[in-house]
């Protein structure tokens, strides 16, 4: 059985847009891609490690844990072996408390590439191959959660080109969800069911090749 690993914040965790409710597991995206990698032979396991609010190396001021770094490694020891690591993060560095820009997540990403890469796994264990996912850009934010990302709509301006940069620097895979997916129009940050269901298959079509 392949081991996957999807490491992601909200869009991955599934909550339902303007609730704190969340898709079942056949209806978010990562369960949707287990489902059709399995129902094409592949055998997968999937194992989602999503946090609400999660970034990609920066702590919320408000909510502690959301550092995406801090634990990386522990995760990646404790799921070995692992045959692939998805990285899907970054939209909550444009929360409106933070002055991020798309170059500070990419690099905020590329350390999470490399913890992973060094992470203190079994002698022996293979040091898992990892697939960023640029999220879809925000639209304006609405809703009870506007506050929060005022203005994140403008601070993620090119962020599928930041990242595509550091995977090409970095060597590791690369996935522009914005290519096939849009945020909601509900809240403008989350994933609608039918958005979840559309990423869930074409994530499948990216894994495949990857796992051999």
């Amino acid at each position: 059985m392949r081991q996957i690993l999807v490491y992601g914040d909200s869009l991955s965790w599934g909550i339902v847009p303007l609730t704190r409710q969340r898709f079942p597991f056949d209806q978010r995206w990562p369960g949707v891609m287990e489902i059709t990698l399995n129902a094409a032979g592949r055998n997968v396991r999937v194992i989602e490690d999503c946090l609400n609010g999660r970034r990609t190396v920066w702590e919320d001021p408000f909510r502690p844990g959301r550092n995406g770094l801090i634990g990386l490694q522990q995760r990646i020891e404790a799921h070995a072996p692992l045959d692939l690591v998805i990285l899907m993060l970054g939209i909550n560095d444009f929360q409106s408390m933070h002055d991020f820009n798309v170059w500070h997540s990419s690099q905020g990403i590329a350390t999470l590439v490399n913890a992973i890469r060094s992470a203190p796994i079994e002698p022996g264990m293979p040091i898992p191959p990892v697939l960023v996912v640029a999220p879809p850009p925000l639209q304006v934010p609405k809703g009870p959660i506007a506050p929060k990302f005022l203005g994140g709509e403008k601070k993620c301006v090119g962020l599928a080109a930041a990242y595509r940069q550091v995977c090409e620097e970095l060597g590791c895979h690369f996935f522009d969800a914005g290519r096939v997916v849009t945020t909601s129009t509900v809240d403008g940050v989350h994933l609608d069911a039918d958005q979840h269901m559309t990423l869930g298959k074409a994530m499948a079509d990216c894994v495949a090749p990857l796992l051999g």
